[in-house]
Parts: C-alpha cells; sequence; structure tokens
C-alpha cells in the first residue's frame, strides 16, 4: 500500500487535538488538553505497508480479520493501536514542541494521570493480551522499538502468523506466546494491552494478575464496557476515558495499579 496514503489515513489519529478537546471529559490528561502532532518514519510506514501485504495474503488462507479493505485495515487496526501507543510512550519531542509553542499553564493532573504522563523506562516490558492478528502490540512496537513485547495468542495458526510478521519486519525482543492467557506465568509486565477479547470480564481479571506494581493497564474498549472495566478492577486507578478518533464510541482507558506496600 502506498506509504504516503498511510500516513494521510494515520494522521487524524496521530494529530487528535481538536477532536479531543470537542469531545473529552473535563479532566483530561496534558496531552488530551493541548492536542499534538506526531508522524511516522518512512521505515515506520514501510513497515505497515509490509504489515498490510501480509495480513491480506494470509488472510486469504486462515480468519485473521473480518477487515478485508487495506484503508480500513489501516484506520480501524492501525489508527486505533497506534493512537495507544502515543498515549503510553509519548515522544519527547512532543513535550519539546508543547514548550516551544507556549500553552497555556497546565491544570494539575490527577495521580493516574500523572502517571501516564511520566516519561517511560526506554526498554519497558509491555504484554498484549489475545494478540490475534497483532493488534495493538504490534503497531506499539512499530511505534516504540525499544519496548519489549510478548504477544499471546493462543490461536496456533495466528501465532505463527505473528511470527512471519515479526521476521518480515525484522523486529526484535518480540515473544510470541501461543497459549491461552492463564497459562502464561513467565512474569508480569510494566504495560499490559487488552482489545477486542471475547469473555471480556474473564479475560480483564486475567490481564490485572499480569501487571506489574504500579505497572499500567491500557483498554481498547466501547464506552459499553467502561463500568464494568472500572467495577472489576479496585486495585487500580484510572484516569479520565479518551474517544478514539473516527469512532463513536471506542475509547482508551489506561489504568495504574498501586504498587506493592
Amino acid at each position: 500500500m502506498d506509504t504516503n496514503r498511510i500516513a494521510e489515513l494515520l494522521e487524524p489519529f496521530l494529530n487528535d487535538s481538536r477532536h479531543l478537546i470537542k469531545n473529552c471529559h473535563s479532566e483530561r490528561s496534558e496531552e488530551s488538553r493541548f492536542g499534538s502532532h506526531a508522524t511516522l518514519s518512512q521505515l515506520q510506514l514501510e513497515n505497515i505497508s509490509t504489515y498490510i501485504d501480509l495480513l491480506l495474503h494470509w488472510n486469504a488462507r486462515i480468519n485473521l480479520t473480518a477487515i478485508r479493505q487495506p484503508e480500513e485495515i489501516v484506520t480501524r487496526h492501525f489508527g486505533e493501536s497506534l493512537f495507544a501507543a502515543r498515549h503510553l510512550f509519548p515522544r519527547e519531542a512532543l513535550r519539546r514542541e508543547r514548550t516551544t509553542w507556549g500553552p497555556p499553564p497546565k491544570p494539575a493532573l490527577s495521580g493516574a494521570e500523572a502517571a501516564v504522563q511520566a516519561e517511560p523506562n526506554s526498554a519497558q516490558s509491555v504484554i498484549d493480551l489475545g494478540s490475534g492478528a497483532g493488534f495493538p502490540g504490534m503497531p506499539i512496537k512499530i511505534w516504540a522499538p525499544e519496548i519489549t513485547l510478548t504477544l499471546i495468542e493462543s490461536n496456533q495458526k495466528k501465532a505463527t502468523f505473528l511470527r512471519e510478521v515479526t521476521r518480515a519486519l525484522t523486529l526484535t525482543n518480540i515473544n510470541v506466546f501461543s497459549g491461552r492467557a492463564e497459562h502464561y506465568s513467565t512474569s508480569s509486565a510494566q504495560v499490559v494491552i487488552l482489545r477486542a477479547v471475547e469473555r471480556f470480564e474473564s479475560m480483564l481479571q486475567t490481564a490485572t494478575n499480569l501487571v506489574a506494581p504500579g505497572g499500567r493497564l491500557a483498554l481498547l474498549i466501547s464506552e459499553g464496557q467502561l463500568a464494568a472495566a472500572q467495577s472489576l478492577t479496585p486495585t487500580f486507578t484510572w484516569t479520565s476515558p479518551m474517544p478514539i478518533a473516527q469512532s463513536s464510541s471506542r475509547i482508551l482507558l489506561i489504568g495504574i495499579r498501586e504498587a506493592s506496600r
């Protein structure tokens, strides 16, 4: 797929200041209040293009995604994934750029919002639970190549596809666990991500157990799942939900797990 077109389609997810200022609740993160603009490098765009080609090729043989049109794959899968990526792993360049702009004095952030906005460790461990065709984990890795990523996917054919994408994009520090999430006990992670999984409430409990103390849990869910997510996670402090660009009901919700005492 043409990389210029990919960049154009992803722009609303990487530069969403007007969308967020218009639609977010009053308690918003610093990035949401002032907006941000991010761009992908040519290599990142080429990796996304290669990923799409592989996805379409494999999708003809195994059911990786019900979405068949390349442009919709970009917006529905890569857009949502990269929206989460830039909130979880904000770039220092964006912070410097905001300083140059001279935004109005920032309001005090809640404890959870401050933790989310803190500059992340350059080598954070990330688990994508129920990765499927690799979303959102693989696009997050493309965005932040310094992370160590574990993709948990019980379907063997999908797990094979994930390994093929890893090889094709020559990405490192990626582990594909081809088993049930309940059986993954290797280690916890500083960031755990959950998106579009079956048995949401059950998988949410599994996800919380994989978050290290003081770590973050990121949920890409519908607004209808918000109440359940918050009520089932008493050891987490949640930021305000962030509406995802080009969606009427999809949100990003980030929670901080209590540190061990």
